[in-house]
């Protein structure tokens, strides 16, 4: 099989999985909760637990796709996304509900490491503009997954949203057996479990003592912890200055469709101009939109800011995974992407969080403030870092 067309498959799974994973995630799942009788406190837990899933096992995942290769790794995240959704329909208690999200978030605890480092190993020479291209894929499903969700919602009920999520799941499944990568080396099927925790290990360590990736990987969590306070916190402060919510929902779509578009071109600049100028100077685009966003009230404006909020988070992303897999050993690929995909998920967790403890002992004002300085700090630590090594 060429690159190119496994590239094109993968692409197009990563499309119909994130469909799927988001027909649920949002606005679905959190009006499902609601209406089992879950309180606000409830619904957070149910929505946020899948995140807590990728925190545990995005770097395990990663590191045991470096031994027994990546499709047996794909091949559960593929099903993962693809059979939960079924499952919903039949759930009638929070508990049942709340285990039912942390076996969902293995579809991406396991599937997104070895996603990323099958791109990285198709395209060495131009990382950049695959693993921004492969990225815009998958967000192309959180930009159309919610829209399908809600709209399926509101015409059919909950069972059609979730059965239609695993109809999209399933298709991915069927696509992803004609993709075909390298076998996992022989002598993992020859000498049972000890040899390949012990490699495991070795790969933990290795990572560990990686200096670049875990660097890189802790400015991405900067980016995120900001995400994070932005999902929680931006459709309050929207309705707070008058907007209504369909004007809130605008601003996120104007987000990510400027991160959508960006990615591809800005993976394709890091590959020219170098990874780390661009890592830098995104966490500043994000770190000046963030703290502008809470001093303005004019809805035109604030498109202005979640737009320019969307391109900073794309000349991160699209650039730190690929400087990701370029510091990473090629026999730890996997676990590098592990380990940013674990750092990220906590600065993702996190984010929500300290913008709520901030918010409720200061202002909105006070808290972006700190947020975004969070960024600036770790872009100039992230230039202080890169420039010793």
């Amino acid at each position: 099989m060429t690159t190119s067309r496994s590239f094109t498959l993968l692409c197009t799974i990563g499309v119909f999985c994130f469909i799927s994973y988001n027909m649920v995630r949002m606005p679905v799942l959190a009006l499902f909760a609601e209406s089992l009788g879950a309180g606000p406190e409830r619904i957070g837990l149910i929505v946020s637990v899948s995140t807590l899933t990728g925190v545990l096992l995005k770097l395990p995942s990663g590191a045991l796709s470096d031994i027994y290769g990546r499709r047996i790794l794909l091949r559960v995240g593929v099903v993962a996304f693809g059979l939960p959704p079924f499952i919903y329909p039949f759930v009638s208690d929070l508990n049942l509900l709340t285990v039912l999200r942390m076996f969902h978030g293995l579809a991406t605890a396991i599937f997104a490491p070895s996603a990323l480092a099958t791109v990285a190993e198709l395209y060495r020479e131009r990382r950049g503009a695959a693993i921004g291209t492969y990225t815009a894929c998958t967000q192309s499903g959180a930009l159309l997954g919610p829209f399908i969700g809600g709209y399926l919602l509101y015409v059919a009920g909950f069972s059609s949203a979730f059965v239609t999520a695993g109809v999209f799941g399933c298709l991915a499944i069927v696509i992803f057996y004609n993709l075909h990568l390298m076998p996992p080396p022989s002598w993992v099927h020859e000498k049972g479990l000890a040899p390949v925790l012990a490699e495991m290990w070795k790969g933990f360590v290795i990572v560990k003592r990686n200096r670049k990736v875990l660097i890189t990987s802790s400015t991405d969590a900067a980016k995120m912890i900001a995400n994070g306070a932005l999902m929680a916190f931006l459709p309050l402060y929207g309705l707070s200055v008058g907007l209504n919510p369909g004007e809130v929902g605008l601003l996120f779509t104007v987000q990510a469709g400027t991160s959508f578009f960006s990615k591809p071109i800005m993976g394709r600049v890091s590959d020219r101009v170098g990874r780390q100028p661009l890592i830098m100077i995104g966490l500043l685009i994000c770190a000046a939109t963030f703290v502008c966003i809470p001093h303005v009230s004019i809805f035109t404006i604030l498109l202005f800011l979640s737009a320019g909020f969307g391109f900073g988070e794309a000349v991160v992303s699209s650039s730190s995974s690929a400087f990701v897999a370029d510091s990473s050993e090629f026999k730890t690929l996997g676990a590098g992407m592990g380990m940013q995909g674990t750092i990220g998920d906590i600065g993702h967790a996190a984010g929500p969080l300290l913008a709520g403890v901030l918010i409720a002992n200061m202002n909105y004002a006070g808290a972006f403030t700190i947020i975004a300085g969070i960024q600036a700090a770790a872009a100039g630590l992230f230039w202080l870092a890169m420039r010793n090594k």
